[in-house]
């Protein structure tokens, strides 16, 4: 095989890996593509040069079939002919899949620690590259939730800590739990989803990746676009890509802390998104675009 392209690089604690990831989920929930066109999927972005791949304990569709993506990633790791090293794989856990398609959460801190170690074992791994808490649960101190985290990295079983579905305060308070070990925060954030938008700002603000999972809801083709979105396909068309490649662009010029991942499931839109970091907008469109709604 050919050796994998090279993209330029973003930071995620001292680990340098590609400015845009690899979401697993679309391989393992609701509509999920075979076995082969997934472990595929997964090739073709690490040869687009993708270094960094967002996973979790609950993408699956049915209760016995927990890591079903982690187990699916590894897989395509350990078939694909490139440098495995070179990769992060990050992986959560805090969200349940009961098999009815509904979403729960269980922020206890000895789920998490059970469940990370659980995650190694399916990543096949001594210690796992990132590993975020998945979505805070109501019923838990968030405070002790986050307190597994320290134990796993005191531990030896997680290298780095993140958080997923965090609030401005969340954030302070998981730094200040992990006495400043806090690497990356994972959010909802897209042309249609601007909520997080103070979390984004907070993360620049301290030096923490900042990684946008859906980056591309609500982005289709040009054609598809609402009206308050047609900035993005007039961006595109000036540029010569995809509306969706548009918008990553966009993100990546936000802030050099924002890493997306957005979620493939076909070869073809793997490879399409690695492809959207050579895309430079202009501080005007950069504008344009953030006064879209």
């Amino acid at each position: 095989m050919t050796s994998p392209t090279t993209l330029p690089t973003r930071t995620i604690g001292e680990r340098a890996v590609s400015a845009i990831g690899l979401g697993g989920m679309p391989m393992s929930i609701e509509g999920r593509p075979d076995r082969e066109r997934s472990v595929a999927t997964i090739h073709a972005s690490l040869d687009a040069g993708v270094t960094f791949i967002d996973t979790a304990d609950a993408y699956h569709l049915h209760a016995d079939e927990v890591g079903h993506n982690e187990t699916l990633i590894a897989e395509g790791l350990a078939s694909w002919g490139g440098d495995r090293d070179s990769v992060l794989v990050a992986t959560k856990s805090g969200h349940l899949r009961p098999g009815d398609g509904s979403w729960t959460q269980d922020g206890r801190p000895e789920h998490i620690k059970a469940a990370a170690r659980a995650s190694a074992q399916r990543l096949g791994v001594e210690a796992i590259g990132l590993h975020q808490f998945h979505r805070p649960d109501p019923s838990v101190p968030y405070a002790e939730s986050v307190g597994a985290l320290v134990e796993l990295l005191d531990e030896g079983v997680i290298q780095m800590a993140g958080i997923s579905n965090a609030t401005p305060d969340q954030i302070r308070e998981a730094q200040d739990v992990l006495g400043g070990r806090l690497v990356s925060v994972q959010n909802q954030y897209s042309p249609s989803f601007r909520s997080s938008e103070p979390e984004l700002q907070l993360c620049d603000e301290l030096g923490i990746a900042f990684l946008p999972w859906s980056p591309l809801g609500g982005i289709k083709s040009a054609a598809e676009l609402t009206p308050g979105l047609a900035p993005f396909a007039q961006v595109a068309e000036a540029h010569g890509v995809t509306p969706q490649q548009a918008t990553l662009a966009w993100m990546l010029a936000k802030s050099p802390v924002v890493i997306p991942i957005p979620g493939s499931s076909r070869p073809e839109t793997a490879r399409a998104s690695a492809e959207a970091v050579t895309v430079t907008l202009t501080p005007d469109e950069v504008l344009a675009l953030d006064a879209t709604d």
